[in-house]
């Protein structure tokens, strides 16, 4: 089975942590326990049902506001496909929460208040979705029962949120009309809408083709551990020497020619261990060992490509940021550490060509700074090369994070957008 990572965003109060445990109830994926504690809860607090917001909603903060703050990741199965659900918030000032749920998306559900239509959060949520190149959208129209199951509304909001979506980088975009709190097309079809002649949700989370959303050409492996196990009783073991990391692109195969970069050395993978043993290929996004026929120096940091297909090395970088910590502000001659697959390396803000506005599009080039949440567009100088891609091109190889110097905490998420 495959696994379909996705997010849900939209506005507050549209409904996306109910969608979620409405899917993880219907499709039976919760325990008894779980579902007791649920009940409980919803009974104590007065509801007169079972409120399945609360299996997502976990922080005390949440479930007294009724609104997601952090992301919450939750895992269920069906028969077809494995999931991995990010509950993003839906409010601005958790702008960057939303940003780090969605980073690892194939999928991102847009809900949408079928009362309040498409609002200014939802404009927002679909540009930042987009922006992190998550390659496909369904908008979920949400509360069709508070709206009769009315068709006009429906259209009319597909229609709107169609109009907006041509400002944007949509490759796949689909519309479902749902009710979350009586589960109207979300697992199962609604007679409800027999005018709606489209899939439920999760039938489309099984079905949706995301085997050839990741870049199945251009081979990068980024060296995360070098592996010398020195077992004196065992004489393979004992020259056993493997560079171990996570697929970022491409197909890896025993026989083939690789170069390791920066060296420029080419040499031949011989081996491929996987978790379980030895595989025939390894792709995007398995974690292997490669053991390569020469004994070259490589070590963290370090990238294996094809001959003729490298990554650009590069210390000069054009970059889209979205800044996450409200300590300090991102100004040009900002100095920062820059985290690059599994490179490391200093960097300086060399420029600050504009600060977006998300809502609007707008781009302010007069902006000296970025905020807490404010997202932009910058120019970083970086102490050593970095093999990168550009992000539209390879989410893996193109995504970076920043980290302060002094509190080693994460303050900004990347993507480059050119290099030289």
């Amino acid at each position: 089975m495959d696994l379909l990572r996705f997010a849900t965003a939209g506005s507050v109060d549209d409904g996306k942590s109910t969608l979620i445990g409405r899917l993880l109830f219907d499709s039976k994926s919760i325990f008894e326990d779980q579902l007791e504690s649920v009940e409980k809860t919803s009974a104590d607090r007065g509801e007169e049902y079972t409120n399945l917001a609360l299996l997502t909603d976990g922080l005390r903060a949440e479930r007294e506001q009724g609104i997601t703050i952090d992301v919450a990741y939750r895992y269920f199965a069906t028969p077809r496909r494995k999931f991995i659900i990010a509950d993003t918030p839906g409010h601005i000032q958790y702008t960057r929460n939303m940003v780090t749920g969605a980073s690892t998306a194939d999928l991102a559900i847009i809900l949408v208040d079928a009362r309040k239509g498409i609002l200014e959060q939802s404009r927002r949520h679909a540009f930042l979705t987009t922006l992190l190149q998550v390659p496909h959208l369904v908008v979920a129209i949400n509360k069709m029962d508070l709206v009769d199951y009315d068709q006009a509304v429906y259209e009319r909001i597909v229609d709107e949120f169609t109009a907006f979506a041509t400002k944007l980088d949509v490759s796949d975009l689909t519309f479902i009309p749902i009710s979350a709190l009586h589960g109207d097309n979300v697992v199962e079809r609604s007679v409800n809408m027999p005018w709606y002649d489209g899939s439920s949700l999760l039938h489309h989370l099984e079905h949706v083709h995301i085997a050839s959303d990741r870049n199945l050409i251009d081979v990068r492996f980024p060296v995360q551990y070098v592996i010398r196990p020195h077992a004196s009783t065992d004489p393979e073991l004992h020259d056993y020497r493997g560079y171990a990391g996570q697929v970022a692109g491409g197909v890896l195969k025993p026989g083939d020619e690789v170069v390791h970069l920066p060296s420029g050395l080419t040499t031949t993978i011989t081996h491929i261990d996987g978790p379980n043993g030895p595989v025939d290929e390894a792709y995007a996004p398995m974690s292997v060992t490669l053991r390569l026929a020469d004994d070259i120096d490589i070590s963290r940091g370090d990238m294996i490509a094809r001959p003729h297909n490298r990554p650009e090395a590069a210390q000069d970088l054009d970059a889209m940021v979205c800044w996450m910590t409200p300590d300090r502000v991102l100004t040009p001659r900002s100095k920062l550490i820059i985290k690059h697959t599994t490179r490391t390396a200093k960097a300086l803000v060399k420029d600050l060509h504009y600060r977006l506005d998300v809502n609007t599009l707008h781009r302010d080039e007069q902006a000296e700074g970025l905020g807490l949440n404010e997202i932009g567009r910058i120019s970083l100088r970086v102490t050593q090369p970095l093999f990168v891609d550009d992000y539209n091109r390879n989410r893996l190889t193109g995504g970076f994070i920043l980290i302060d110097e002094a509190t080693n905490n994460t303050v900004g998420a990347g993507m480059i957008t050119g290099a030289r």
